[in-house]
């Protein structure tokens, strides 16, 4: 069983930075390629970033490609979303999540495991 915990969110101005952290525990990172979300209350979880099980593939939302970069470091079993230059747009709780899967994907209902969800909150 995978287990996804996420840390890093919180309260920041526009302009602001974040780093999101999730740690991966109950199997090798990687075996899996990993993806970030982000929800706001009435919208569906919506994709932000993935990554390739060996980091050296990503991908990006429009909406935050050239702000926000994913990486990883999979002798710490850590997955990262570095957020700069936020807006109060990125407002959202932000979840880590698992693709067991050999195929990457953006697609939300592709992914195996999540994590409990960390909010951001952008102020203006």
């Amino acid at each position: 069983q995978v287990q996804l915990v996420e840390s890093g969110g919180g309260l920041v101005q526009a302009g602001g930075s974040l780093r999101l952290s999730c740690a991966v525990s109950g199997r090798a990172s990687t075996t899996l390629h990993m993806g970030w979300f982000r929800q706001v209350p009435g919208k569906e979880r919506s994709f932000v970033a993935r990554i390739s099980r060996g980091g050296s593939r990503t991908y990006y939302a429009d909406s935050v490609k050239g702000r926000f970069t994913i990486s990883r470091d999979n002798a710490k079993n850590t997955v990262y979303l570095q957020m700069t230059s936020l807006k109060p747009e990125d407002t959202a709780v932000y979840y880590c999540a698992a693709d067991t899967t050999v195929q990457m994907t953006s697609r939300a209902d592709m992914y195996d495991y999540w994590g409990q969800g960390t909010q951001v909150t952008v102020s203006s």
